[in-house]
């Protein structure tokens, strides 16, 4: 289950509708109710947090997101969209990883989920992540 403080407006998660599961885009939050409306692409709809499930962040889900990959000589992968960067310590190794944007450098040191990547990106950039590109 996805700690309800830590979802914000445009995060990407996966809503499960009476077992139908869709990855949607958080649309909006009740605080009172703790509830998200996220749209799964056809219409928003409200979820218990019980409802939600959060996406592993892998490759796939940064190519996704539009990042550009650059495999370095000595093992380690860079991912980058615009100036924001993110350095696996080896391929598809996601157990801990430095993220930096200008002069803001993080080190992460456990797997994450593509909504908390998108928190660090957004307090980071003040831009959200989403599927859209730019450079």
């Amino acid at each position: 289950m996805i700690k309800f403080h830590e979802i914000k407006v445009g995060d990407y998660l996966i809503a499960d509708n009476d077992g139908d599961k869709k990855q949607g885009e958080v649309t909006n939050l009740n605080h009172d109710e703790k509830q998200v409306c996220a749209n799964t692409g056809t219409q928003d709809f409200w979820y218990e947090t019980e409802q939600l499930t959060a996406i592993p962040l892998d490759e796939e889900q940064l190519m996704k997101l539009k990042f550009h990959k650059h495999d370095n000589e000595d093992g380690t992968v860079k991912y980058m969209k615009g100036a924001f960067r993110m350095m696996l310590p080896a391929k598809n190794d996601f157990s801990k990883f430095e993220i930096w944007y200008r002069d803001e450098h993080r080190h992460v040191m456990h797997p994450i989920n593509v909504h908390q990547l998108q928190n660090h990106f957004y307090e980071m950039t003040k831009v959200h992540l989403n599927d859209e590109s730019f450079d």
